[in-house]
């Protein structure tokens, strides 16, 4: 019996360059944008050759099978231009755009971007029965406006030669994958669920899953703590994906991608002969091996040479199943390569890539290697109800008068091009700072107004500080400060001018000035044509949490109008947490004063009820400090932990850490509503026993809340539901979901404001909070606590 082919299809420029690509990471100057602006110039061209040759066919698709070495291939791409040439020869037209200084673009300094259209070339002339085609690599160096045109004549004998030459080069990497996906398919078919037997609600959750993603589409699944999420997705889509992939598990924040790799652990244990592939996918300054970061040959030993070396280290790597951080930290040192480049580089080997939102919705740091084109991808997205805001600051920009003030200052005395570019920004800002002075208006928002058009005149000043900024950054390459300075400036200014690119009735100008500062944001209001541009690459997509309520608002910001929507029950006995609302404090704006001293007084009678661990949550950090200053001095005995505003890692985690030593002392933490202890926390058992929710969390009112109310008024006809009631009830079920975490958690719950009895915000509230009761005084508070805690006395 003849040996199974192994089948494999394969992007043309992936092969090419990772056969034939040398040299190291550098990345000066390569800005986001350098991705958009080549594009920009390809298009540009193919439209000059469009004038010069009638017959020219731009962004051309071109598909072969091929076997060779005993394996089946399937190549695919896209050529920039087919055309015929004067003296009537087929040509296939290649394009690229170039930083490298003129005298170095030699034609010949990089062969993978002749083997590129070579293999064009060969498919087109197998295809279209030719003997021979010319190939014409065109380098556009983008700094001075200069073209550079190299032609080359090849037989079609000749051209199939190359291919054949790199797909047996390719061949050992062929099979091994060819063999990992054959063999994963089969190991995932047969994994079995981890667990002996399935939590309340799990399976539908899982049979809800499975079909979304075998059948694609989109599903909204609102599952409470307690079913098990993150494998209710992993699993059924493991199961669903089939020859696709890979699976994206995507996350809002790092706790739920330790969920991820948790889970994925599981599957390994329950089945030890697993074929699963994953990789964790860490933010550059965190995963890098270095004390300073700078991503240059000079200055880092893993990026000198990385292309040379990386081959075996992927090689070696594909031996890990479980690629996580630390494991591309021990390869990158083993083989000196990136950790970083390495992860993205094993992600095209792998079956899950475990990473942040931006690493799908951000248009800057996006995996152009999987999203430049749609593919057969299943997308999970943890913590869902993060997505609508976190798209929102990705689509939006901003910039400052002191930056390029203090550009100019750094640049020192005399005249130069660069220093007169910045002055003419500047004086733009201090034209707007003008006008900030003449606006009348809510003295609440201070100096500030908007603007539905963005600022063309600003951009085109901008624009004109790039190339001499460019320049000097080219010729100041030792890090410091002012490098350093200069250098963030040019990347805020090019995330500013891609934004503009994008700016439409979706956003909103704001200019505002404070003292001698004036800022400029382009703020976007509505997310949701990004979002739907981006699920659209791929095949399926589950955005799951515990709060999607209402499914129509999510379903509207994120772009997928048509997703199907799931709402499961909690699995917990509704009656293990105590459920309340103090309805005689408002914590108004207006009422924050009256309402401190009544506030102290229900966090007492909570925290002395039944001595444990709680939290108490507040809108803002003022009111917190207001809070825990009346009540540590009129309540010094209850021991406190207050969080205080940008906690780094480490402080974050000693402040969890005393909440869950398990040492029978009683502790009450003031927390942020929204903030980093209201979700994605999880404190089980005696680690929490109660929560106080101090206002209904609506957002501070402020200009850019204001801007979305009158968008969403105008366009959907919900202001304020959109802008203030919706967030802030999510904040609000997040925060009282830190308390009851598994079936064996007893707890309590106080929402503290009248609002929360409003029909509006009661129709927000989940089933499972059906039976909340309303206490009007701390001592009434305190008889329905002895109550509750007497009923669930060990």
């Amino acid at each position: 019996m003849e040996p199974e082919i192994l089948a494999l299809t394969l992007p043309i420029r992936r092969l090419v360059e990772f056969l034939l690509r040398t040299g190291s990471i550098d990345s000066r100057f390569t800005g986001f944008d350098r991705a958009l602006e080549g594009a920009r110039l390809h298009r540009k061209l193919q439209r000059a050759a469009v004038k010069e040759s009638p017959d020219y066919q731009a962004e051309a698709a071109l598909k072969q099978d091929y076997t060779c070495a005993g394996i089946a291939y399937t190549l695919e791409g896209r050529a920039d231009g087919i055309f015929t040439d004067k003296d009537g020869t087929p040509t296939i037209d290649e394009i690229k755009t170039t930083t490298l200084p003129p005298e170095f673009i030699t034609g010949e300094q990089s062969p993978e971007h002749w083997a590129q259209a070579q293999i064009y070339a060969a498919i087109y002339a197998r295809q279209q029965g030719l003997p021979a085609m010319r190939v014409r690599l065109v380098y556009y160096q983008v700094d001075e406006d200069l073209e550079f045109t190299f032609n080359h004549d090849y037989s079609a004998d000749a051209l199939d030669a190359i291919v054949t030459d790199l797909l047996t080069q390719y061949a050992p990497w062929a099979k091994r994958s060819a063999e990992w996906q054959r063999m994963s398919r089969a190991s995932r078919q047969a994994l079995p669920f981890p667990f002996a037997s399935y939590r309340p609600g799990q399976r539908a959750m899982m049979n809800a899953v499975y079909k979304t993603c075998t059948e694609g589409g989109q599903l909204l699944c609102q599952a409470p703590t307690g079913i098990g999420k993150t494998m209710s997705v992993l699993f059924p889509a493991l199961k669903a994906v089939g020859e696709g992939g890979p699976i994206f598990y995507l996350t809002a924040r790092g706790t739920t991608r330790a969920a991820a790799e948790n889970a994925l652990t599981l599957l390994r244990a329950a089945e030890p002969d697993l074929k699963l592939r994953s990789v964790t996918l860490t933010a550059k300054d965190k995963i890098c091996l270095q004390e300073h970061r700078e991503c240059t040959p000079e200055a880092c030993p893993y990026a000198n040479g990385y292309y040379d070396r990386v081959k075996a280290a992927l090689w070696d790597g594909l031996d890990t199943h479980a690629l996580t951080a630390d494991a591309l930290q021990a390869l990158a040192r083993k083989h000196k390569v990136c950790p970083f480049e390495l992860g993205l580089d094993l992600s095209l080997w792998c079956d899950v890539v475990v990473g942040d939102y931006n690493y799908l919705f951000d248009p800057v740091v996006h995996l152009m290697r999987f999203f430049e084109t749609a593919g057969d991808y299943l997308f999970l997205i943890d913590e869902a109800h993060n997505l609508p805001g976190r798209a929102r600051d990705m689509h939006s920009a901003s910039l400052c008068k002191s930056a390029f003030y203090d550009a100019k200052k750094r640049l020192g005395k005399g005249k130069s091009s660069l220093k007169n570019a910045l002055t003419k920004v500047n004086n733009i800002f201090i034209e707007w700072r003008h006008r900030c002075e003449e606006v009348l208006g809510d003295s609440r928002f201070g100096r500030t107004y908007f603007e539905k058009s963005r600022a063309e005149d600003f951009d085109r000043a901008l624009t004109k500080l790039c190339e001499p900024l460019e320049i000097w950054l080219d010729e100041h390459r030792d890090p410091g400060e002012t490098h350093d300075a200069l250098l963030q400036l040019y990347f805020d200014i090019r995330a500013w001018l891609r934004v503009a690119d994008t700016f439409d009735n979706h956003f909103i100008l704001q200019i505002s000035a404070v003292g001698s500062e004036v800022r400029a944001a382009m703020l976007c209001l509505d997310p949701s044509d990004f979002l739907a541009a981006d699920f659209a690459k791929g095949r399926a997509a589950v955005l799951f949490s515990a709060t999607l309520a209402p499914a129509g608002y999510y379903k509207d910001l994120c772009g997928l109008p048509d997703a199907r929507a799931v709402a499961l029950r909690s699995p917990f006995d509704p009656t293990n947490m105590g459920l309340w609302c103090a309805r005689q404090v408002s914590t108004r704006y207006k009422d924050r004063a009256d309402s401190i001293a009544k506030v102290s007084d229900l966090l007492a009678v909570m925290a002395a009820a039944q001595p444990g661990h709680y939290l108490a949550f507040f809108p803002s950090y003022s009111y917190l400090q207001q809070v825990w200053e009346d009540f540590t001095a009129r309540y010094p005995d209850q021991p406190t932990l207050c969080q205080e505003s940008a906690m780094d890692e480490g402080q974050r985690t000693e402040f969890l850490a005393q909440f869950l030593a398990r040492d029978g002392k009683p502790l009450l933490g003031f927390a942020v509503l929204g903030g980093v202890f209201g979700e994605g926390v999880d404190l089980t058992g005696e680690s929490l026993i109660g929560v106080a929710v101090v206002s209904p969390g609506l957002p501070q009112i402020g200009p850019r809340q204001e801007q979305l109310r009158d968008y969403f008024e105008e366009t959907r006809g919900a202001g304020f539901d959109y802008a203030y009631r919706y967030p802030g009830m999510n904040k609000v079920l997040q925060a009282a979901g830190r308390v009851i975490r598994t079936p064996q958690d007893r707890g309590v719950v106080l929402l503290i404001d009248d609002r929360f009895l409003a029909p509006d915000t009661r129709r927000l509230m989940p089933p499972h909070w059906e039976h909340l009761r309303v206490v009007d005084s701390a001592d009434a508070w305190k008889d329905e606590l002895a109550a509750f805690w007497k009923k669930h006395e060990p």
